[in-house]
């Protein structure tokens, strides 16, 4: 090994920075000079040095501090905004006329010692606990906020009462990044110029609380008739709850928001107690203060407010204005109301319902209240809407209201959905308007493995073998139970969906049950369904609107109608030709006095607690219903008795209100008929197979079940016959105040001349028999009795026929509402 000096290694990683001189390592070149740092290579050269990162924080932090000052002088705390005053919303008839306006805005100003000190603590709670020792900005709490709403935790400002007032009361509400700028140094500079009292003062009399009510003051008047001084802990803590969501919150309005609006009240109390401003044991002994009821202006009265808040919910619901933007205001909204068809429908309803109530001399007339909403067939429109009796009175709308049962004005949905399926009875008939079903009271349904359904007829009646047309003009339970089954109870609801019946409506169930209307869609749902079967099956969403205008210039963008076939044409006209029947023959023969071709179904709910009529020309689908609530206690009431009768029924009173208005709705426009493209085979009978499943109960019935194994049946006024067992006929003959019956055994009907006839001679008021096989029919007691081997039909809903030489007279008739 040499003496020498051996040659230094660099280390790895670095590289000489200057060419070794030609004499070594020991030039003399290199004498007397300091060695430079070598380069940085690999992944060392992507790391920023101490330097670098110290040189850019300090430039950011001058960055930072330049734009901010920057900013705060040139960010003016302005005038007071003028939006900060409320604009009405005008709106209008389609013909441009004024219909409603929402009135000048309810804000009254007063000082910070006018509002209790509940009420300040519990708005403070609510919205900005530290207020009083934080500066106008919070960033922990804009970067909370920020985090919560990107993770799906809620919507949140993260804004202090500053900033809220700011917003309020300097700046307008949109959400832009400049506002928002702005806001953050007008907060700054307000909080160096007026005093935290100031500012609280300002918030609480700028701030919205629902019910047109703007500021603490103008907010205990509305929801509880006092002055904000009055106000104690529990009260302010349900107004200060409001202003998280001022229209969302007023558990009146919108009872089904009562849980949590009450939920917002014990946070808002739980931050007073965990601030010390209220005892725990203050606390504990609270109760959920419901406010009054609303009480509206005189500009609201008659229709006006019904139809603002029925308008006010479209908007919302659709999406084409926000509950707050329609609380700014400055909005003109033109309605597809036509004013003469308004007051059609309002003098429809005095005229044939409210001049006939006696309210002092009977007590039940005080529940009666009616709803009603017409919409045009081809275009969607509503053009006319009754709410009720006046909106200050009543403040409830009766045509958008979703709580009483549509009774079997439901029923045709099901024979639709019938068209609609090519469905077939449980023994393999397709269903039409002539195929026959069992009418008997209480026959349970068959092929329904949800358990025993065995609904009953109304007032009782049976009715034997009936057609689908005959069922739909007496509204027979038991035949559409059966049908529904056989359609399949799911199909059923899907059809009516599909016409316009929200998916959403209550008790909309998938079961047998469905067929007799137990839902309780809202009168403007029924019309748009409806709309949708005059409209040969074609269905638009309804609307209300033709134009919105902001500001008098800037037009609101609505949204495209759309329309689809909802079901064939084929089953929407074939369902408009047995509701004609229903009109011409059924329980709804008052609607002829609207001199117009119609289609309608009449209902009843449940305990007669409202009576309902569907119907439509070519032209017009209307709805109304009459109801009975208690004006006190808001509980659904019987209507036994209303207007002096037993009884209020689909074909009375709802009836008599459609046919006045569609009459003098339609007045100067041609009359039209029906243009119908019927289900193939609709006209061809479809009787029972012998081999159809039976219920043991099925056999042996009165008023018209089947005895001996024959089954009688009539026809009423001429209606064509229809077969009432394999290879036997019932006869077309029209006869006066009785039947026909060709080739059956003995049937007559009620309503004859007490007497006997044999061998089919023709009678007038009496039967007729044609080739009768077995015993004659004979009248010992009335009209239309039967022997033994028979059993009579029903005429107009008078029970006919007995078992074994029972005899049924005039004297047993039973009434029956449709």
């Amino acid at each position: 090994m040499s003496d020498e000096p051996q040659p230094q290694q660099p280390n790895p990683g670095w590289a000489s920075t200057q060419p070794e001189a030609a004499g070594g390592p020991g030039s003399a070149g290199q004498a007397g000079k300091k060695p430079k740092r070598p380069k940085r290579t690999g992944w060392r050269r992507i790391i920023p040095t101490w330097r670098i990162v110290l040189g850019t924080f300090i430039i950011g932090i001058l960055l930072l501090a330049g734009l901010f000052f920057l900013g705060y002088s040139m960010v003016k705390i302005p005038s007071a905004n003028a939006a900060a005053m409320k604009e009405s919303n005008v709106y209008l008839y389609a013909d441009g006329s004024q219909l409603a306006r929402d009135g000048q805005v309810n804000r009254e100003s007063v000082s910070l010692g006018k509002i209790s000190k509940d009420a300040q603590h519990a708005v403070l709670a609510a919205e900005d606990r530290d207020f009083y020792t934080e500066s106008a900005i919070d960033p922990k709490a804009m970067v909370r906020a920020a985090w919560n709403t990107a993770t799906g935790k809620g919507k949140q400002s993260g804004s202090t009462i500053t900033q809220q007032y700011v917003k309020n009361y300097y700046l307008a509400q949109e959400q832009t990044v400049t506002r928002k700028v702005k806001e953050f140094f007008i907060s700054i500079k307000l909080d160096r110029t007026e005093s935290k009292d100031q500012i609280l003062q300002g918030y609480l009399n700028t701030s919205y609380f629902g019910r047109n009510a703007y500021g603490m003051q103008s907010a205990a008047q509305a929801y509880y008739g006092v002055d904000a001084i009055e106000l104690d802990a529990a009260k302010g803590a349900y107004l200060a709850a409001l202003l998280n969501a001022p229209s969302e919150y007023d558990v009146v309005a919108h009872p089904e928001n009562r849980a949590a609006a009450e939920a917002r009240w014990n946070y808002v109390l739980n931050g007073m107690v965990t601030k010390g401003w209220l005892s725990a044991s203050e606390r504990a002994g609270m109760k959920f203060p419901t406010p009054k009821k609303p009480t509206a202006s005189t500009s609201m009265s008659g229709q006006r407010g019904y139809v603002r808040d029925a308008i006010k919910d479209y908007l919302t619901e659709n999406k084409i204005l926000t509950a707050d933007e329609l609380d700014a205001g400055g909005y003109r909204i033109t309605t597809t109301l036509q004013k003469s068809k308004q007051d059609a429908f309002v003098d429809a309803v005095n005229d044939q319902l409210m001049a006939k109530l006696d309210k002092k001399n009977r007590k039940v007339d005080r529940y009666v209240r009616a709803g009603g909403a017409a919409v045009d067939p081809k275009t969607g429109k509503v053009i006319a809407m009754y709410g009720g009796i006046d909106y200050v009175k009543q403040y409830t709308n009766n045509a958008t209201r979703g709580d009483f049962q549509v009774g079997s004005t439901f029923k045709p949905f099901v024979f639709t959905s019938a068209v609609q399926n090519d469905s077939e009875t449980q023994d393999g008939r397709v269903i039409t308007p002539n195929t026959v079903y069992d009418g008997t009271n209480e026959r349970p349904v068959v092929g329904w493995d949800g358990g025993t359904y065995a609904p009953e007829n109304e007032d009782q009646t049976s009715y034997g073998d009936i057609t689908v047309r005959e069922a739909t003009d007496k509204s027979v339970n038991a035949v559409y139970a059966q049908m529904a089954v056989d359609v399949g109870s799911d199909k059923v609801k899907e059809t009516a969906v599909d016409l316009g019946i929200p998916a959403n409506t209550p008790d909309l169930t998938a079961s047998p049950s469905i067929a007799l209307g137990t839902s309780t869609a809202s009168v403007l749902d029924m019309a748009q369904a409806y709309a949708t079967l005059a409209n040969h099956g074609r269905h638009g969403t309804y609307t209300m609107i033709e134009k919105i205008t902001k500001d008098g210039s800037d037009e609101v963008e609505l949204p495209r109608k759309k329309t689809s076939q909802a079901v064939s044409r084929e089953a929407a006209d074939t369902t408009t030709s047995i509701l004609q029947s229903v009109v011409e023959n059924g329980t709804a023969t008052a609607a002829q006095a609207a001199g117009r071709p119609a289609a309608g179904k009449t209902g009843t709910a449940e305990k007669d607690t409202a009576a309902w009529f569907a119907g439509y020309t070519p032209d017009l689908a209307t709805v109304v219903s009459v109801m009975g609530q208690d004006p006190v206690t808001a509980k659904h009431e019987p209507l036994y008795g209303a207007m002096g009768l037993d009884r209020i029924n689909g074909g009375g009173a709802p009836t008599e209100i459609w046919a006045q208005f569609t009459k003098n709705a339609l007045k100067g426009k041609p009359v039209t008929d029906f243009d119908l493209d019927l289900q193939p085979g609709s006209d061809a009978s479809q009787a029972p197979s012998t081999d159809v499943p039976t219920d043991p109960t099925t056999g042996g019935q009165n008023d018209g079940g089947t005895t001996d194994g024959t089954t009688g049946d009539t026809t009423t006024g001429g209606t064509p016959g229809t077969p009432s067992a394999p290879g036997t006929t019932t006869g077309s003959s029209p006869t006066t105040g009785g039947g026909t019956t060709d080739g059956t055994t003995g049937d007559t009907t009620t309503g004859g001349t007490p007497g006997t006839t044999t061998g089919g001679s023709p009678t007038t008021g009496g039967g007729t028999t044609d080739g009768t096989t077995g015993d004659t029919t004979t009248g010992t007691t009335g009209d239309g009795g039967t022997t033994d081997g028979t059993t009579g039909g029903d005429n107009g809903g008078t029970p006919g026929g007995g078992t074994n030489g029972t005899t049924v007279g005039p004297g047993l008739t039973a009434p029956r509402r449709e």
